[in-house]
């Protein structure tokens, strides 16, 4: 009698680590999100002055043109999600899109899906004053292939940030393993008839470029000549 209660036990824990082996354990992001997030505050003009990634493929397309991108966020309070609405000039031409996003349970954590590579993405403000920056992490699953990314963008309410917002941002993108020498600083591309203001479908010849919101290492060789931005 004995020898048959121990060998169900034996069964019973063999079982139990079988299962513990093959069922797949899904595991929330554990990210901490703006203290006392306000949705509404958070509505309105952005822009994405600096971007980081993980893929490979959207950096090199990025760096091919880093555009400042004019970001509109609307709210409408009887829906459960908002849309942003994104302005930048690509192809000597201004291109406008529009994403819908997801409101969660969790106070500044987002959630769309970009149909052209089958991802879901989960977006945090992690950080956010409101009247001046933003900084966002983003959280990329590609399915069925399951490849995961991780990006950062920094959005500010006006076309350049501070030192020392910029510094946070880097050491941010530094505390989840990314480094911050790959952070590419957009560029404000502006037309001569309207300048600042990118009107969608309109046509640039030759595009007027500002000078690039970089902040410059304090020492330079002498007589260095710095890269002409085109």
């Amino acid at each position: 009698m004995m020898q048959g209660a121990v060998s169900a036990v034996s069964l019973l824990v063999l079982g139990s680590a079988w299962l513990v082996h093959t069922v797949p354990v899904l595991i929330e992001p554990f990210i901490l999100t703006q203290e006392n997030f306000h949705l509404a505050q958070f509505m309105g003009k952005w822009y994405e002055v600096a971007v980081v990634s993980t893929c490979p493929h959207y950096m090199q397309r990025k760096r091919g043109n880093p555009v400042i991108v004019a970001l509109e966020l609307q709210h409408v309070a009887s829906d459960g999600n908002f849309a942003m609405t994104a302005t930048s000039f690509r192809n000597g031409s201004c291109k406008l899109t529009s994403t819908d996003y997801g409101l969660t349970n969790t106070p500044g954590r987002f959630f769309h899906h970009i149909a052209r590579f089958g991802a879901d993405v989960d977006s945090f403000v992690v950080h956010c004053n409101y009247d001046e920056y933003a900084m966002v992490l983003l959280l990329s699953t590609e399915k069925p292939s399951g490849n995961k990314t991780t990006a950062f963008k920094l959005y500010s309410r006006a076309m350049s940030v501070r030192a020392t917002v910029l510094d946070d941002f880097k050491t941010l993108v530094r505390q989840h393993g990314v480094s911050d020498d790959a952070i590419i600083m957009n560029q404000n591309k502006e037309t001569r008839l309207f300048p600042g203001v990118c009107v969608p479908g309109e046509r640039v010849t030759q595009p007027v470029t500002a000078q690039p919101q970089i902040f410059l290492p304090k020492r330079w060789k002498r007589n260095t000549v710095l890269p002409v931005v085109r």
